[in-house]
């Protein structure tokens, strides 16, 4: 395995990987973050695109593998998995994801596959209200969708664990204080 890293943090919405992201952009040398939002079309059309767009991400990460950089990505396929589960899409991605996931297992990085969850899975309610922020009508999640959303990423990451031994899979809750969350990352990514 390369010296350089992915690292991907996955979690529902209000789950903190804004803040923990920002934290290891910060903190790794030689990290990139990559925040990624994927497609807004939920038709089948969309299907085409986020497998065009994934495909790519995967081929330029690959041409990444040599420059001794470490890549944080801050939601990926995995996001698109977990809409589509769920119901969100009009597609399934489950085929297009199971293929990316082989492909993104053999790439040259210590691969860290990061998932943030909340136990008090009421707390969702309130850090969705972000700060007061109003988020416009296209990111509104309520505090039921994004437990049923951390409850899919959860179920993702066991499966990632159980078929690909090479993906470091870490669930870490984050409601606890983040300088506890930051010792917690920091253990598990050796820096």
């Amino acid at each position: 395995m390369a010296n350089s890293k992915i690292i991907v943090v996955e979690g529902a919405q209000g789950a903190g990987k804004t803040t923990i992201t920002d934290y290891l952009r910060n903190s790794i040398k030689h990290t990139n973050l990559y925040r990624l939002s994927g497609i807004s079309d939920s038709t089948k059309s969309g299907l085409e695109k986020s497998k065009k767009m994934y495909v790519d991400l995967l081929e330029y990460t690959q041409k990444m593998e040599n420059l001794n950089i470490n890549l944080l990505f801050d939601r990926t396929f995995f996001s698109e998995e977990n809409y589509c589960r769920l119901g969100f899409k009009e597609y399934s991605f489950s085929e297009v994801y199971t293929e990316l996931l082989k492909q993104f297992s053999k790439l040259d990085f210590d691969i860290y596959y990061i998932t943030l969850y909340l136990k008090d899975e009421s707390l969702f309610e309130e850090r969705l209200k972000r700060d007061g922020k109003v988020e416009p009508s296209y990111a509104k999640f309520s505090g039921q969708s994004s437990v049923n959303q951390q409850r899919v990423y959860l179920q993702m990451a066991d499966e990632i664990k159980e078929k690909y031994p090479n993906i470091h899979v870490f669930n870490i809750e984050n409601s606890k204080p983040l300088s506890e969350t930051q010792v917690e990352l920091k253990e598990i990514l050796n820096f």
